[in-house]
This record gives structure tokens, C-alpha cells and sequence, in this order.
């Protein structure tokens, strides 16, 4: 087992090195003529780069100073996503290197044989009557042949060999950087703004009809850390209670951090108002910050957490599992703890950070699961991988009599950064089917 982990991570060592240096190359070294302080300068943007990204990484994991933290996390993080789209524009760069060679040989080639037509004839002496034409000397010949030859060689060498591609390089490298600062600075601007409102009607077989209309405000990974903090939590909270539900559920992820360093960024969630009120159960990075002393937080500000647990609501009931991270610390999902007692002649709507627990919500009878965890890929093409590892990436999907609605999340892991999965609140809107 040590063998094969030493091997996997020797092999992503050397994609690392080899995508960084592919990087450099394009970037640094085909734009310039030669060596000198440009390519000096690129090879230490991209190394101090790659070092406060693993900086802000291992100050995270060691409880570092907070502030160290996230002094590190910006830059380091958002360099992450950079390189990135930097490796991506730049491949698709090569597709469009050679096609901008061949124009400009054609370009080349088409001056050279205009100006070969426009050159003049050379102005002859007339002949007199009676002589004849002298041939010209040796070396006026030689002299006539050499300025021919010298002419014709500027013309088709004129943007021809080593300027020809530094050219190309600039072209092609600078609109990578720019498509890719583009992508980046637009991703993040969209998380920073904050997530936007999307609503989804489900209809539930078994919800009565006094409770047809009933609005679940479903969030999930937030992540509040060193980078998205006391100001971002506040968006979101203003968001939920903007569409005035009537219940709130946050599913999971909503720290990176402990409660020491992130319960002041937290503390907006005591603002959160719904008629039947809020409700939390943890995600995975819970569990990497230290999940008891988060639930107890939460419950401090309000929230209720549903730790493998049941609640009879008016008209359906609401149950809650932990999430499947937490099996390394002995506080796993328990299905049959909190839906085992139920009456399956009530609706009921499960809260599940993850959207692979929808086979054991399946196997209990759950009408509807809410879920996050995905963040819809976060960093496209992250949601060909993130497509692969989960039943249902984002949105609303069917599984024999269970629905499961996965959310997109409100904030993002790592990049403050969203490409091609824009950040959102979700309003339920439970339909009866008797209505």
C-alpha cells in the first residue's frame, strides 16, 4: 500500500512539474529572444505562486496565526485557479498556433511576389545604327547578379524563421493570460457577489394539501474560512431571509475552520428567520474542523442540528443524518436511528450533505433528500470529475420514490472561484399532489 501511494504521488509530482514548466515555456520563454530577466521573473512568479498556495494549505492544517492564514490563502488559492486556465487556454493555443504561422507565411509569400512585380524593368541606352551591343564586364555582371540575389532574399525572408514565431508565441501566450485572468477575475466576482436565488417546485405524493406551497430554503457549503468571512456570511444570510421561507436548511460545509478563528465570521446565522425554523447537519469539512464543537456552535446561534435525528413538522417530517465523513470518528450516518420509528404514511424530507446517501434514503422510504457537496463542479472542467464521483452533480433527479435535490452550494473550497457552476440559495416549494 505505501509502495502505490509513493508511486501516486511521485506521478502527480511530475504532472505538477511538467504542467509548470509547459507553463513557463509558453509564458516566458517562446516570447522572448533569449535569456534574460523576463524569464528570471516568470519562473519566480510561478514558483512564489505554487509556494503560498502550499503555504496557505499547511498553515490551515497546523492552526496557524488566523491572520497568517489568510494572508496566505488569497494569493495562494487564487493561483491555484490561474494556473489552471493558464494550462487550459494555452493547450487550446496550440491548436490555434499553427494556423496563425500558415496565414502569416501566406501573408509573406503574397508581399514578396507583389513587390517582385512591381520592381521596374532596368533602363536600356539605345543602340545606335550601325554598332553593336557590347556585353557588359565581368563585374558589372557579377555586381547585377549579387544586388539581384540580395533584393530577392529580403523579400523572402521578411517575417520569415525566429520573428516569425516569437511572434506567434506573443500572440497566443497573451491571449491566454488574458482569457485566463478574464475567467478567474469574472469567476470570482460571482462568488464574492454572492449566491443568487433559485426556485424549484417539487411535488411530494404524500404531503397534505394544507401544506401545498410550503418553502424550504435549502443551503449548503458555504465555507467560511480564511478567505470568505464575517461580510459573506452576512450575504447569504440577507438572501435566505430575503425570500422569507418557512423553513430554513443549511446541509453541510459550513466552516473551514474552528470556531476560535471562524465564530465571529458565524455569527450572522443568529440572524436567520424562518416560521418553523432553521435546521444544520454537518458535512465533511465539519469534520475536519472539529464537528462537536461546531454543532454546539450552531445550536448556540439558533440552528438546530439534526444529528442523525427526527422531526415531526405540522404536516411532513424532517430528519437529518450525519455525514459519512464522520464514520472515522464513530459519528457516521445512522438511517435507521433517525427514520427506523417513523410513520411512512407522512411525507418526509431528509437533510444529507452528501448526494451518494440517497441509496440508504431509498432504502427508508424518504420522499425527498436535500443535499449539497458538489458545488456543481466549482471549476470547469472539475464537473466531468465531480459527474463521476456523485449520482446527481446538480438539480433535481429521481430515484424509484425519492427525489434528491443537490444544491450548487453558496460559497466555494479553496479558489474563491466559480467557472460554469454559478453559487445559489434554492427555495423548495413543496407542491401536494391533492392540491
Amino acid at each position: 500500500m505505501a509502495i502505490v501511494f509513493v508511486l501516486v504521488a511521485l506521478l502527480v509530482v511530475a504532472v505538477l512539474v511538467t504542467g509548470n514548466w509547459y507553463v513557463w515555456r509558453r509564458l516566458f520563454r517562446d516570447t522572448t529572444a533569449g535569456p534574460g530577466p523576463v524569464r528570471r521573473i516568470g519562473a519566480a512568479v510561478i514558483v512564489g505562486g505554487w509556494l503560498l498556495f502550499i503555504g496557505g494549505m499547511v498553515a490551515s492544517r497546523t492552526e496557524a496565526p488566523f491572520t497568517l492564514q489568510r494572508v496566505l490563502a488569497w494569493p495562494g488559492y487564487l493561483w491555484l485557479a490561474l494556473t489552471l486556465y493558464l494550462l487550459l487556454a494555452l493547450l487550446v493555443g496550440e491548436l490555434v498556433r499553427p494556423v496563425l504561422r500558415r496565414v502569416l507565411e501566406r501573408r509573406a509569400a503574397g508581399a514578396s511576389e507583389r513587390e517582385a512585380e512591381a520592381e521596374p524593368e532596368p533602363a536600356r541606352d539605345p543602340i545606335p545604327a550601325g554598332r553593336t551591343a557590347e556585353k557588359p564586364a565581368g563585374g558589372a555582371v557579377a555586381g547585377g547578379a549579387v544586388a539581384g540575389g540580395s533584393t530577392a532574399a529580403g523579400v523572402a525572408g521578411a517575417g520569415d524563421g525566429p520573428s516569425r514565431r516569437l511572434f506567434v508565441s506573443r500572440v497566443v501566450g497573451g491571449a491566454a493570460a488574458a482569457a485566463a485572468v478574464g475567467t478567474v477575475g469574472y469567476g470570482t466576482y460571482g462568488v464574492l457577489r454572492g449566491p443568487k436565488v433559485k426556485r424549484v417546485t417539487v411535488p411530494l405524493a404524500k404531503l397534505p394539501r394544507a401544506a401545498h406551497g410550503y418553502r424550504i430554503a435549502v443551503v449548503s457549503d458555504i465555507h467560511l474560512g480564511p478567505v470568505l468571512g464575517r461580510g459573506f456570511a452576512q450575504k447569504v444570510v440577507d438572501t435566505i431571509n430575503s425570500t422569507q421561507p418557512d423553513l430554513i436548511a443549511v446541509v453541510g460545509d459550513l466552516v473551514d475552520g474552528s470556531v476560535k478563528d471562524l465564530g465571529p465570521a458565524a455569527a450572522p446565522l443568529a440572524q436567520l428567520t424562518a416560521r418553523h425554523g432553521s435546521f444544520f447537519v454537518t458535512g465533511n469539512h465539519e469534520y475536519f474542523s472539529g464537528a462537536e464543537q461546531w454543532v454546539e456552535e450552531v445550536r448556540r446561534l439558533g440552528l438546530h442540528p439534526l444529528e442523525n435525528a427526527r422531526t415531526e413538522l405540522p404536516h411532513f417530517d424532517l430528519a437529518g443524518v450525519n455525514d459519512v465523513a464522520g464514520e472515522d470518528e464513530g459519528q457516521g450516518p445512522d438511517f435507521a436511528r433517525a427514520l427506523g420509528d417513523r410513520d411512512w404514511a407522512r411525507a418526509c424530507v431528509l437533510l444529507a450533505h452528501q448526494p451518494v446517501q440517497i441509496h440508504d434514503a431509498v432504502d427508508h422510504g424518504v420522499d425527498l433528500q436535500l443535499s449539497g457537496h458538489t458545488h456543481g463542479g466549482q471549476l470547469w472542467p472539475g464537473n466531468l470529475i465531480a459527474s463521476g464521483a456523485n449520482p446527481t452533480l446538480a438539480g433535481l433527479d429521481r430515484y424509484g420514490d425519492t427525489q434528491l435535490y443537490v444544491s450548487r452550494g453558496a460559497g466555494a473550497w479553496g479558489p474563491p472561484t466559480r467557472v460554469g457552476a454559478p453559487s445559489d440559495i434554492t427555495v423548495i416549494e413543496l407542491a401536494s399532489r391533492q392540491a
